[in-house]
């Protein structure tokens, strides 16, 4: 396996990446696991691909640590490895899926909140862990009915006490004032892509309770905004959840706008990451095996 970060200028987020990729390789001892970064950090995918195919390999999956479907996994990524076949012939190369909006990464972002403000969260109990109070399993639950629930409408739908009675989370109701929660991506010059964010604020409320808004690093709303939407919607205390994989200038940029707000950590070396990245790299190689 191929694991592709972005890369950064930044160098906290190349040790944070290769972190993340120790403990991939961690889970799977048996299998060859190589960090390659699309730009800006070392070493390249070229220079990975180059060195898998000195050693004799004959089969790669490439697996994309990337969080959304965008410019870099749809155009970079892809380019990038139709020149390593034209140049490495004998070396089959199948590119795996990003990461996505999987439920599980956004249990990862709730337990990054949980981390970060214990004190904060405590204030809310009535609102936090749905999964654990309701079982297991709930998570998964919740988020499958949110994907049933009208994308067309107004995605603050989602967090109307009745929506939250369909979901059967009985200690989502309570007070009125929640924790508020800036969900905070890189943002894209795609509105489809934005939306794709937006909806992780929104399955991030399903799952806890919590009052939550999007904002982006690169575009509107901003971190600013976001605060305050939640503080109109009531909540008692408010802190920013950075959807990234590992820190750098952009989530530096974030709290330099909210500097008196807790800000959570990058979901970085997570185990919901680890079986995330593992499932992409096996249904991209039953693929590789099935044209064979």
């Amino acid at each position: 396996m191929i694991a592709v970060a972005h890369g950064s200028r930044d160098p906290r987020s190349a040790a944070t990446m290769a972190a993340v990729v120790a403990e991939i390789a961690a889970a799977r001892p048996d299998l060859d696991v190589r960090l390659a970064f699309l730009d800006l950090s070392a070493p390249s995918v070229e220079q990975v691909v180059d060195a898998v195919a000195a050693q004799g390999h004959t089969h790669v999956v490439v697996a994309p640590l990337l969080l959304g479907s965008a410019f870099h996994a749809r155009s970079d990524l892809p380019a990038l490895l139709d020149a390593a076949r034209a140049g490495h012939p004998q070396l089959r190369i199948t590119q795996a899926e990003v990461l996505g909006p999987d439920p599980r990464l956004v249990e990862a972002l709730r337990d990054r909140v949980l981390e970060s403000a214990p004190e904060a969260v405590s204030r809310h109990s009535d609102h936090v862990r749905f999964a654990d109070l309701a079982g297991p399993g709930a998570a998964a639950q919740s988020l499958d009915a949110a994907r049933q629930l009208d994308t067309a409408q107004d995605p603050r739908t989602a967090r109307r006490p009745d929506a939250a009675r369909q979901l059967g989370n009985p200690r989502s109701l309570g007070t009125a004032r929640r924790l508020g929660v800036a969900v905070a991506a890189v943002g894209s010059s795609s509105a489809a892509a934005n939306a794709r964010s937006a909806d992780v604020a929104r399955r991030l409320a399903l799952l806890t309770g919590w009052h939550t808004e999007i904002c982006f690093a690169t575009t509107e709303p901003s971190v600013t905004e976001a605060i305050s939407r939640l503080r109109a919607r009531g909540a008692g205390d408010v802190l920013v959840a950075p959807w990234f994989l590992a820190p750098g200038l952009l989530t530096d940029r974030l709290a330099a706008l909210a500097p008196d707000l807790v800000h959570a950590n990058v979901i970085g070396p997570h185990a919901a990451l680890t079986g995330i990245v593992w499932d992409r790299y096996d249904a991209a190689a039953t693929t590789l095996a099935l044209s064979a």
